[in-house]
């Protein structure tokens, strides 16, 4: 599996676990398995978040290989993987046919609602008219959850 030439930024901090052999093997036991694909969730969500990235392109994602222990996921678990964040509510394809391209929902529309809803009650918008702009990437909204968040989700999220 090819990671290509993408690197992890020496900015994201990776969790412990991430250096742990047995995390780059898909385990049999479905009690250890459940809380591996829990931790590349949350693996996978903080680094998009972080990064601001919206789309998992598949064969690109530098996560899916630790060159530091010499372990890499196979095309199989990484599917796994994939398919248990979409299960989850935090991603979906982008591409539903070639299944390369995964739109990452950093948190789901429901979250961003609230979340939306509690920012405008704090800042007095309740009631007002706001761009998907300003909700996007205004001033306003610097360090919010929903700040530079992918806008098809941005809209469904104003549509819960």
């Amino acid at each position: 599996m090819s990671s290509g030439s993408t690197i992890i930024p020496s900015s994201f901090e990776l969790p412990d676990f991430y250096h742990f052999p047995p995390f780059f093997t898909i385990q049999p036991v479905l009690s250890t398995r459940e809380k591996q694909l829990g931790q590349w969730r949350e693996l996978l969500l903080k680094y998009h978040t972080d990064l601001k990235i919206t789309t998992l392109i598949l064969h690109e994602c530098p996560l899916w290989k630790n060159n530091d222990i010499n372990r890499q996921l196979t095309k199989e678990e990484i599917q796994i993987v994939v398919d248990d964040l979409i299960t989850s509510g935090y991603g979906e394809w982008e591409d539903e046919h070639t299944k390369t391209r995964v739109r990452i929902l950093w948190r789901k529309p429901e979250q961003l609602a609230s979340d939306i809803y509690d920012w405008a009650v704090a800042n007095g918008y309740v009631n007002s008219i706001c761009t998907v702009y300003e909700l996007h990437s205004g001033e306003d909204v610097n360090g919010m959850s929903f700040q530079g968040v992918d806008e098809e989700l941005l809209r469904r999220a104003l549509g819960v």
